[in-house]
């Protein structure tokens, strides 16, 4: 018992001492930081505003409060969007049975490439089209047959899952040029479409276990006493599935909130979003602590205030498929 509390204990220093820092970082001045370390307040040192002020209402303030607003409607828009789209698909892989055969979904891929390269080159998106069509038909009767298998619900998940296990760093550059072609750098749409592109297999996951907790007798009942499927989804299956909605959609902000390889490069000043901004006042100006700590709180403090106030449905929703025999 004496071990645990020791372990639990220095555990909670490990994990509470740096925001501790950060915050007592941000009440000192320049000359404290450089003399110090100094922990406590009022007792090692002076407290003083002087970077929240320099940060929030001045020379930064406009930057501060601009690229604070980017973070905010990226991360919550394409979090909502991905926890949309995620669960209505995480839905269907739970109750429906999809049977796509192989050869079809390779011609389709190949189809669609083929509409890339040529519009790129010049063709007409009509032409292209139309002779991604005819190639639609060849590799069907064709490689197509070589390829009978369908694939099944758990194939489908464990594709869509298996896009995270791509480093974004090997996607980065085709998705810049992809923007830049259709002129979306530097804007909201692009990091949102990126941010869902990203966060969706995760919601796919996550949601897919939590619903295949849920008895289907629910859903039976209420289709006996008339419902559609989507009333029965939304008046029944979504209800009881709070917990783990709650808990998947903190999970996915967290990624969106704390992204930063995209935000680099899709971004430049205006769409820009804080943990590029805290990295690039580092480089600019040198580890200025005292500064960064300041925005370091200013960008977290949201996220851990939400998760405060959905503590008791994160509890819940953790647990996803934990006791599912």
């Amino acid at each position: 018992m004496i071990l645990s509390y020791v372990l639990l204990g220095s555990w909670t220093f490990v994990v509470l001492f740096p925001l501790y820092w950060m915050v007592v970082t941000s009440f000192k001045l320049p000359i404290q930081v450089d003399s110090g370390p100094f922990y406590i307040p009022f007792v090692d040192f002076e407290p003083s505003l002087h970077a929240w002020q320099y940060i929030l209402v001045g020379d930064l303030a406009n930057d501060t409060r601009r690229n604070f607003i980017n973070t905010v409607v990226v991360a919550t828009t394409s979090t909502c969007i991905a926890m949309l789209l995620g669960s209505a698909a995480a839905y269907g892989l739970t109750r429906f049975n999809y049977r796509p055969k192989l050869g079809m979904v390779l011609a389709f891929i190949l189809c669609v490439l083929l509409v890339i390269v040529l519009w790129r080159v010049g063709v007409p998106l009509s032409l292209g089209i139309l002779l991604a069509l005819v190639l639609f038909v060849i590799v069907l009767l064709t490689i197509g047959k070589s390829f009978r298998r369908a694939l099944g619900n758990s194939d489908i998940a464990f594709w869509m899952v298996s896009q995270r296990i791509l480093p974004p760093i090997a996607v980065v550059i085709p998705i810049y040029i992809m923007f830049q072609l259709i002129g979306l750098l530097d804007t909201w749409p692009a990091l949102i479409i990126t941010y869902v592109a990203a966060n969706l297999p995760i919601v796919i996951w996550l949601m897919r276990d939590y619903f295949m907790t849920i008895p289907i007798e629910l859903e039976e009942s209420a289709a006996i006493d008339g419902a559609s499927r989507y009333r029965t989804f939304t008046s029944v299956v979504l209800p009881l599935s709070v917990p783990g909605f709650v808990a998947t959609f903190l999970f996915v902000l967290v990624f969106a909130w704390n992204e930063y390889l995209f935000a680099l490069f899709l971004t430049n000043a205006n769409a820009q979003t804080l943990p590029v901004t805290i990295a690039a006042q580092n480089a600019t100006r040198g580890p200025q602590w005292w500064y960064m700590s300041v925005l370091v709180l200013v960008m977290i403090a949201p996220v851990i205030g939400m998760a405060i106030m959905l503590e008791r449905y994160m509890a819940k929703g953790l647990l996803v498929g934990a006791v599912k025999g």
